[in-house]
């Protein structure tokens, strides 16, 4: 399996004045498509390469003529938010033929392109390796028969290459997500929460069939985050007898009172001995056994339509950035590569290593190595796939006729400002303790409600439906205890015989927690086991570099930016927009690359009189010159005085009646409306690791106190004693933020540096 290698920070662009690199998108289109482009666009020309679109992917460079075009800065402008890929994608059969190469490259040549980014899937990464392995031989047959003259192919002896990988299927080995999978989830998720609302209505079932001919990324993730109750996925085939284990599975949820069940199926799906399920098929047998007005929904190409996610925005920006870098310091001596990414970290990997890794995984599924394919797709696919069996297949859902020696009485509460994807924690979290024969308490109002004993048992069903809500169902406050709260919230905990307690929250909540460990040989009603799981849109919490809440914020700013723009494209307009965080930057910055800002004020870098008076003059120049729009993202604590009303006010009175100015501040709707499929299957994870957590704990004999959080792709826990020497006490975030490396991406693709 290839091993990739991370980049931990962003490197510089060498100047490369005359180089000339060409970009193409091929095979299927992935939303997020267009933001790679642009930032390869814009990267290169910011150290005086030059740019050729090749449209149409390799036929554009087979054809030539206008299929090669050079590209200027505003030729990738207002393009972040369309689907699709503006310079055209196409399945080039001529390209698999030497004779099709031969005119590619002559094609090139006539340009001086020697430098190739192609966004596309395993079969056009293969297709850019084999052209890069031809080249000389290439070059040569074009000199011998005259159609290259020797001085041109001298001049341009190698082909530097970088691949970047745009499939929904989110298939690509050794890469952790690629170009458009997190918005093709986001349609299916938001397909399934569509239909379940329906379903219920009149008590249906529905099978769901979702695109992944050999990779089960799409069908298993959007299971867990729509609270399916069956999947069907390639890469592990169900045992024979399975149609009786899902009618089972189906059933016991509706005498739980459920009154929908959901199937997702994989285009891909077999069973063992290779025979294709059809979501025909579910359907079928969902009728014939369970008596069920059952329904299949194909999503079909939905799936790949659209405007991109946040994530596919700059995430991809950041990918397109790297691919300039790596084809600006390749050598004739280095090997392809593919920019991917791997726990949040730009990842360079071995372009023909990940095909053919990619590619293994179908030959291990035939040959009948489920695990293996399995183990191919990633500790945190596999993890995924056993969370969805233990939800879908429980041990069991009551404690009734069990030995109390088995199980034990979990609390969970909320504690801090409510950010999307908290129910989904605490769904999550109150199912597997039940299915693993605990009693779960519920703690309502945060430690406000812990003080004044506000507990209730809560049972299997009365967590039904919270994986799609927004909000907090049991309620949060922002509330620390003081230390007068302390004895009647042990009280509270002794009278409910609590054995384990989860907390979802916010800095408050880490703060709470944190006085209750230093407090525990007053109260020793605080020594039991107790995991803090992050849940802020604000993502300043110690110990995780990503936050349960902090991408459908993003989304939601990203997508209210849009209308912004769109509302002011017809005028001569500037917006100042405000987004939340406190003092930690990560929303603006995020959502500043996805939006497509021109600048972006953060509280980690200040805001300065000189840096205003410069920003003034630049925007005058630019309007003068042609600027029709103009955006700018503040953090709403970037600076205690140059407010966003102040901002505004300056920028309006300088102007001098070449625009206007128009100020937003977005609110409480960032911390509103229904987790995104990110925050819910992050959300997941961690009430599953945390309930391990409290086992291990518990079956050790244990008392830590911990906090767990996603560092470098990888779910870690931390001792809450060590808590305060992670944070900036006074900024109340990180002391160290991976997101800050994006600053220099930022301006590098924005209009500072033209």
């Amino acid at each position: 399996m290839t091993s990739p290698q991370t980049v931990d920070i962003t490197p510089d662009l060498p100047q490369s004045p005359g180089v000339r690199i060409g970009i193409l998108t091929s095979g299927g289109d992935a939303q997020g498509m267009n933001a790679a482009v642009r930032a390869v666009v814009r990267s290169a020309l910011s150290v005086g390469a030059q740019v050729f679109a090749i449209f149409e992917g390799y036929q554009g460079m087979i054809d030539g003529g206008d299929g090669i075009r050079p590209f200027g800065w505003d030729d990738v402008g207002s393009i972040l938010n369309r689907g699709g890929t503006v310079i055209g994608t196409f399945r080039s059969k001529d390209m698999r033929e030497r004779s099709g190469r031969l005119k590619a490259v002559r094609n090139l040549m006539e340009h001086g392109i020697d430098r190739l980014v192609v966004i596309g899937g395993d079969g056009s990464l293969t297709g850019l390796n084999l052209l890069r392995s031809e080249w000389s031989g290439l070059l040569e047959e074009l000199v011998a028969t005259g159609d290259l003259d020797a001085d041109v192919a001298a001049a341009h002896p190698s082909l530097m290459i970088a691949g970047l990988v745009g499939s929904i299927d989110n298939d690509l080995v050794g890469s952790d997500m690629t170009i458009g999978a997190d918005t093709a989830l986001h349609r299916i998720v938001d397909a399934i929460d569509d239909l379940t609302s329906t379903a219920a209505s009149h008590q249906r079932s529905f099978v769901v069939e979702v695109m992944g001919r050999h990779c089960g990324y799409l069908a298993l993730m959007s299971a867990i985050a729509g609270g399916a109750d069956y999947v069907l996925v390639p890469e592990c085939p169900p045992e024979p007898g399975w149609e009786d284990l899902m009618c089972a599975e189906l059933r016991r949820g509706r005498q739980a009172g459920r009154r929908d069940s959901i199937v997702v199926v994989a285009e891909g799906a077999t069973d063992r001995q290779g025979n294709p399920i059809s979501s025909a098929y579910v359907r079928q047998v969902l009728t014939d056994r369970l008596g069920e007005d059952a329904r299949v929904t194909i999503l079909g190409h939905v799936q790949r339509g659209g405007t991109p996610s946040a994530y596919d925005r700059w995430a991809s920006t950041w990918l397109g950035y790297h691919a300039v870098h790596e084809v600006l310091t390749a050598t004739p001596q280095s090997e392809g590569r593919v920019i991917g990414t791997r726990g949040n970290r730009v990842c360079r990997v071995d372009l023909m290593g990940a095909v053919h890794d990619t590619q293994e995984v179908p030959r291990l599924i035939e040959a009948g190595r489920y695990t293996e394919a399995m183990r191919m797709r990633g500790r945190s696919f596999t993890e995924m796939d056993a969370i969805f069996t233990e939800l879908a297949e429980p041990a069991r859902t009551s404690t009734e006729g069990t030995d109390p020696r088995d199980h034990r009485r979990i609390a969970i509460m909320h504690a801090g400002g409510p950010a999307p994807g908290m129910n989904t924690a605490a769904r999550a979290a109150a199912r597997l303790a039940i299915s693993r024969g605990h009693t779960v308490l519920g703690i309502h109002n945060g430690f406000v409600g812990l003080a004044r004993a506000d507990i209730s048992e809560l049972g299997w069903s009365d967590v039904e439906g919270w994986t799609g809500e927004g909000g907090a169902e049991l309620g949060t406050r922002r509330e620390v205890p003081t230390t007068a709260d302390l004895y009647a919230m042990s009280r509270a905990l002794e009278d409910q015989r609590v054995d384990g307690l989860i907390v979802i929250g916010g800095y408050s909540a880490y703060d709470a927690v944190h006085l209750m460990t230093t407090e525990r040989d007053r109260y020793p009603a605080f020594r039991m086991p107790t995991v803090c799981i992050p849940a802020s849109i604000d993502n300043n919490l110690p110990g995780s570099e990503l936050s349960i809440g902090a991408d459908t914020a993003l989304n939601v700013i990203v997508e209210a930016m849009d209308k912004i723009k769109e509302s002011g494209i017809a005028s001569r307009r500037c917006f100042v927009v405000e987004t939340m965080g406190k003092n930690c930057g990560y929303l603006a910055m995020m959502s500043g690359i996805a939006a497509g800002a021109e600048r972006i004020y953060l509280n980690e870098d200040g805001i300065s009189l000189d840096k205003l008076a410069a920003d003034v003059h630049w925007l005058r120049e630019s309007f003068a010159n042609g600027r029709r729009l103009f955006l700018a993202v503040r953090n709403e604590k970037a600076s205690a005085n140059y407010t966003t009303d102040f901002i505004a006010k300056v920028l309006e009175e300088e102007s001098q009646g070449a625009y206007d100015v128009r100020q937003v501040v977005l609110g409480h709707i960032q911390q509103g409306g229904s987790p995104s499929p990110f925050d819910r299957l992050l959300a997941t994870r961690f009430a599953y690791r945390a309930l391990n957590l409290i086992d291990d704990e518990l079956a050790a004999g244990t008392d830590g106190a911990s906090f767990i959080g996603l560092q470098d792709g990888q779910v870690r826990t931390g001792d809450m004693l060590l808590m305060p020497g992670l944070v900036d006490s006074v900024h109340r975030r990180p002391r160290d933020q991976w997101w800050l490396q994006l600053r220099d991406i930022a301006r590098t693709v924005s209009d500072e540096v033209r």
